[in-house]
Order: C-alpha cells, then structure tokens, then sequence
C-alpha cells in the first residue's frame, strides 16, 4: 500500500547536509585556516559519497545489479539529479574560494599563487625547484583513441597536455621523435609502467602528414615525492604558496622541448569503492574474500571523471572517448581539484590564530588515585566526549587489567585507531592471564584492512576473536567486565554502553557520550548480548533496546505513549538526537505523531528524509548542527508526562541500524546523568550560532539570534556547563 507521506530522497538530502558543512567556510568569526579545512574536509566527504552511493546507483542504472529499492531508470535519474546539484554546489565552493577564502589569505600576506601570473622575483626559484624536485618524477604517457590503453587511478591527478610539434619541424620535413624520446623515457617503448598503462611506440609519433596534428599525454602529479603545496621564498612581508601542478604547468616547455605546449587541464577519476561480499560466508571464508576483495578497491569501475570545467570541448571529447568514460560519469570541477588537500596547506604565517577548541577535561571525582571501579560501583557514570578526557575509558580498562577479581572483558570493534592504546590494553590484559573476548566488525567500510590486522594480533597474544555474523553487521559499541570474588561470592560486574567507537583519535573529534554502570539488569541484559554474538542463545532483554529484538517494539510503545498523552490534552513531546533519519515506517509515525499533536524536534546531522513544513508534520523541527566537532550522539528523549524517559547508544534511524545490524541502546536510569543530557538536547536546541533549520526544500537556514538574548554555540556553551558541573 503506498504512504500518504513524502520523503526526502536519502542522497539529495545527504549532500544538502554536505553542502551545510562548506558554508562553514564562508563564516568569517572561524580562524582563516579552519574555513580552509571545511572546504578540505566537504570535497572529502563528496569524493567519499561518488565511491560508494552513486557507484551503486550507477552500478544499478547500468544493469549490473538489481535493487528493490530503485529500477533501472529511477537510478539513472537520480545519478544525473545528483550530478545536477553537485555541480551546483561547486560553482558555490569555486566562489567561496576564490572570492572569500583567497583574498582573506592575501589579506594576512599569504599570496596563494592561481593563475599564470608569478612575479619576476619567483620566476627562477620555479624553475630551478622543478628541474631539481619535480622533474625526475615526471613520466608523459601519450594517450590515443585506438591505440593506448589506458588505466588511470582511484582519486590521483593527472595532468591532460595537448601538444603540437612546433612549425619549423614541419619545414624540416622530418619527425621531431627524438623529443618524445628523451623526454617520455620508457614509456616509448612497448610496456606495462606500473599504473596498469600500456604503451606503444607508435603512439608517440606525431601524424607523419600533418605534423601539426594535437598529440595528447597524461601526466600523474608526483604527490608521493613531492608535497602538494610549495612554500616559495617570502618577500618582505608576505608569504608565498604555489600548487605543484602549477609549477609543473609553468615549465611543460622543458618537458616538451620541440612542441608548442597549446594547454593543460587536471583531470581526476573517482572508482567504486564498495565491496561486494557473500554476507552469508563463514568467518573463514569472509576474512578470505576481505583479504582478496579490499586489494582491488582502487581498480573498480569509474563513478566520476572530473575536469578543470575550463577545458575546451573538443580536449574534453577526445579524453571521454580515449579513457571510454560514459557521458553521465562528467563531473566539472575547478582547475584545481582534489581540495580535500587543503587540510595540508602551509600556513607561513605564524600570527595567524588557530581555533581554540575545548580541551578534553579530566573528571576531579576520577583523577589519577580513584579507581573508576569503586566510583561506578556506587553510581552511573556518563562521560561526553571529547569534552571529557578519553583517557577515563582506557583507565577503566587498565583497571580490569590488574584487578585480580576479574574474569573476563568482552568489547565489540567495529573502527578503532591504528596503535590503539585500547587494543594494546587488551593484549596486556590477555598476557595477564585475563579471559578476553573481543568481537571484530569486519565489514566496517574502509577500516576492513586495519580490523583485520588487529584482530590477528590480538589473536596472536591469546585474545579469543569473534568475527562478523552472517548476513549481519555489529555496531553497537559495547564493552563488558565480569567479575567474581577470589572466593567466589558475587561482586558487581560493569557495562559500557557508548554512542561512539572504542578509538582514542575519534574521540577528539566526535561528540559521543558513554555510559558505565554496575547495574545488574543491564550488565545480564549486555552479557546476553554477547552470548548472541558468539551464537549461543537467543536472547531475552529487560532494560537494553537491541535491533532486531526488542528496539522497534519498544520504539513503538514509547511513540504511542505520546500520542495518547496529546490525545488527552495534555504535552505529547518527543526529541531525538541522531546522525541519520531514513526508515520510512519510523518517519511514518513521527508523521503520525504530529497529526495528533506531539511537539517533535529532530537534531539530525546529516541525511533526514522527513520533511517538515507539510500539513502531517506541521509540529515537527528539523535542526542541523555542524561546528568543532563531529556531532555523533544518538539521544532519544521521550516527555512520558512529566517522568521523562531518555535513552543514548548506537543506532540511527536508518534501515540498515533498524533491521540489518546488531545495535545497543541504553535507558539512562540515574536522574542527575539524565537531567545532563535533557541539558545537552535544550542547550542544542537554543543554538543560535551554528545551528539550522531545515527546510520543506532541503535548504540550511540559520537560526538568527534574538535581540536581546545570549548568543549560544551549543558545543562550547555545553563545554563551559560541564566544566562548572566538574566538582
């Protein structure tokens, strides 16, 4: 039966999202330098977004695949609606750059060079930095319709050249091959270079009977050997900066000594990067398909061939039909791509001010001599990341280490950091003679090969290691220590329930909370769940919300609850913090709640596929908040009459967290940690400097301040409440 309702399209309303976090950078009371790196960090994001979603999408248009969520047409025309907009939003981010965040530099003496214009003063600094750094490096690869072909790599820049021998050859009457010779080395003679590239001799040669034919090269910039920025030497007091593809462009002639360089343009290719497994594989076999499939990532099909929308059509025309590159696949972009690299951009000058985030704070109940144990043993305990200092959470871990009474520490990983202080906790913990179990989420996208590799060495210091479940993907983010007396009597054992990953380096950057308790219905409830996640039973739970057991039941009560309540009169009142809101059965009944007059409010980062301002959800908010820090919690918040009910864990409201994964979530039960997080959700709410609406058209609206009010930037207003709170 088809819904009354409507909803956003998932992607469109991901890069609404995206598009948000690159109006950061038009926000003049941020740092220069930050501005930058929102740029930087909204282009990684997109490349991100063409590797997976539109790869599948097109993957489906093409026929390749089948869906039940698209045909074949339905993809093709979403592929060319996000096409559309994406183009859209970099004509935007071209105009913040070079009319916003250039001239800023220029104002703070940092001449960022963009064009071919280099003063006298630079010009042979260029050069002898080219000849001496870069041009080793360089390798023309000539590029033909019916005889070269050619692979080009996952996100790499390459460098399109159009070249024609220069007219005094022609009077010659005699091939200038000797050029091509000594200046594209080896790539002359028939080969494979390493970049999967085969080329042939004749390839090289220009047309014998107009040697005024274009011939055409690619060059891959040498990133790898040489950085992307280039600091040049300051002049009195201003500081240069210089891309490297621009320096090489500046000396082609050295390159092509006998052509006439006509122009230059970067190109790059985006892949897909998915990867597609049986998802009902032994462990086995799974960790064998990882280790074969994560290899040819950077080989899959193109989703995204992007030009410096300055190119010529007819340069254009020839590279879509040498590279075989489809017609939907065309991406314009500026003439410098891959900004993502803009979080490395040199900042020579040393007055300018860096953004002073909160720093982590350390707990004054919990320093260095109180044992979290004995702490938690009388009370719950709730830290916010990373406003709260992560290093609690590894102590709590030493703890378990060294306290003789424990018997066995169980975590779940679905992303930690690469030389994990929680990993190597761990393994001390198992050459301690401790009993531990950790669950590894394989399948967790772009991180298979670092899981991978961890859970081996934990497997090799004696850590028992559970690998992904069948057909499911585990992302609760849950750790469990089990205790027993040295005689034997019973002694309170401790959950940790969290909105975010066991990873000390995200945990600078998102903003999570973490909950650790000795309640005993919720550490059975947690040890239940990990006898689930080795197969062993099948689980009844009291107090956790577990998908694909008892969370969408009781998701269900707790809506009707609020219905009922507006029914009778009185404040049916609903908020709910997340990453995500997709699922079209929970939207139906926020929808639901609205018409019978619930007050929602939705603090949603980033896709929201419910749309406001419609007659069914007249009384139901969208807010959107980007700043410092990576907004990560999942906080639900039900008013019950006055005795509200919140709940805090792992899970969007997405599908895929609904009904195909393994996700916790936890009541938060101790009325003061409680009343914090009512106090975190009004304080996001009151934003009134970061913080948007969305609207019935996916467009950000910011909130505006109301004269007479305090200005609130909920990240730092919440910080300064938790540092008065820290006694």
């Amino acid at each position: 039966m088809e819904s009354k309702y409507n909803y956003f399209k998932r992607d469109i309303s991901w890069l609404s999202f995206n598009y948000r976090v690159l109006l950061e950078a038009l926000d003049e009371r941020l740092p220069l330098y930050e501005r930058i790196n929102f740029i930087s960090i909204y282009s990684s994001n997109l490349e991100e977004f063409y590797k997976i979603r539109v790869a599948d999408h097109k993957a489906v248009a093409s026929g390749a695949t089948e869906s039940d969520e698209e045909t074949v047409q339905s993809a093709r025309e979403l592929v060319e609606e996000i096409n559309k907009e994406v183009t859209r939003q970099l004509d935007d981010r071209v105009r913040i750059y070079e009319q916003k965040i250039l001239p800023a530099l220029r104002k703070n003496h940092i001449i960022f060079y963009q064009d071919n214009h280099v003063e006298p003063f630079h010009q042979q600094f260029i050069k002898d930095f080219f000849r001496e750094e870069i041009f080793p490096y360089l390798q023309p690869v000539p590029v033909s319709k019916d005889k070269i072909v050619s692979f080009l790599r996952d996100n790499r820049l390459y460098l399109a050249i159009r070249v024609y021998p220069k007219k005094e050859e022609k009077n010659k009457g005699e091939e200038p091959k000797e050029n091509i010779e000594k200046y594209t080395g080896e790539c002359i003679n028939e080969r494979n270079d390493g970049e999967g590239i085969k080329v042939g001799m004749e390839a090289a040669r220009p047309n014998v009977t107009d040697l005024r034919q274009p011939l055409y090269f690619v060059m891959k910039q040498p990133y790898a050997k040489v950085p992307r920025f280039i600091e040049l030497p300051s002049r009195e007091k201003n500081h240069y900066l210089m891309f490297t593809e621009d320096i090489i462009k500046a000396n082609l002639n050295l390159i092509f000594p006998g052509y006439d360089v006509d122009s230059s343009y970067c190109i790059k290719i985006s892949r897909d990067a998915d990867i597609l497994i049986d998802d009902t594989a032994s462990s086995a076999d799974l960790v064998a398909q990882l280790k074969k499939k994560v290899k040819k990532r950077k080989i899959g099909d193109v989703c995204r061939f992007v030009y410096d929308r300055a190119m010529p059509s007819e340069f254009l025309d020839f590279l879509v039909d040498a590279f075989r590159i489809q017609r939907d696949e065309l991406v314009p972009g500026d003439k410098h791509l891959n900004l993502e690299d803009l979080r490395h951009l040199p900042n020579p000058n040393k007055s300018l001010h860096s953004l002073e985030k909160p720093k982590p704070m350390k707990l004054t109940v919990l320093d260095e001599k109180e044992s979290i144990f004995n702490y938690v043993a009388k009370k719950d305990l709730l830290l916010y990341y990373p406003y709260h200092s992560f290093e609690h959470f590894i102590h709590f871990l030493y703890e378990a280490v060294h306290n003789p009474e424990t018997r066995e520490i169980m975590v779940t990983q679905y992303r930690v950091a690469e030389n994990s202080a929680v990993i190597n906790t761990l393994i001390a913990a198992a050459q301690n003679g401790k009993k531990v179990t950790v669950f590894v989420e394989l399948k967790a996208r772009f991180d298979e090969e670092n899981n991978l590799a961890t859970a081996e060495m934990m497997q090799a210091a004696g850590i028992k290691i559970i690998y992904s479940i069948p057909g499911l993907k585990v992302h609760a983010k849950v750790a469990l220590i089990r205790r027993r007396g040295l005689n034997g009597e019973k002694i309170p054992s401790y959950a940790y329930i969290s909105t975010g990953n066991f990873n000390e380096k995200t945990a600078t950057l998102y903003a999570d909370c973490g909950l650790f308790t000795c309640r005993k219905e919720i550490v059975a409830d947690l040890y239940n769940l990990f006898r689930t996640l080795q197969g062993k039973e099948d689980p009844k739970f009291t107090t956790l919300l577990v998908a694909r057991f008892n969370l969408i039941p009781e998701l269900n009560r707790l809506i009707d609850r609020e219905i009922s309540l507006a029914d009778e009169g009185k404040q049916g009142r609903i908020i709910l913090k997340m990453n995500a809101l997709q699922d079209p059965t929970m939207i139906d009944r926020l929808y639901e709640a609205s018409e019978h007059g619930v007050q929602i409010d939705l603090i949603v980062r980033g896709i929201c596929c419910l749309i406001p301002g419609q007659s069914y959800s007249r009384n139901i908010r969208v807010t959107r908040i980007v700043d410092s820090f990576l907004e990560h919690a999942r906080i639900w918040y039900f008013g019950n009459d006055g005795t509200p009910k919140v709940f805090m864990g792992s899970p969007d409201w997405m599908r895929r967290n609904l009904y195909r994964r393994i996700e916790a979530i936890t009541p938060v039960l101790a009325s003061d940690l409680r009343d914090s997080l009512i106090e975190m959700l009004n304080i996001q709410l009151a934003d009134n400097q970061k913080a948007c609406w969305v609207d019935d058209k996916l467009q950000n609206i910011f909130k505006k301040r109301t004269p007479g009010t305090p200005a609130v930037r909920a990240q730092y207003t919440f910080y300064d409440w938790l540092n008065k709170t820290n006694s």
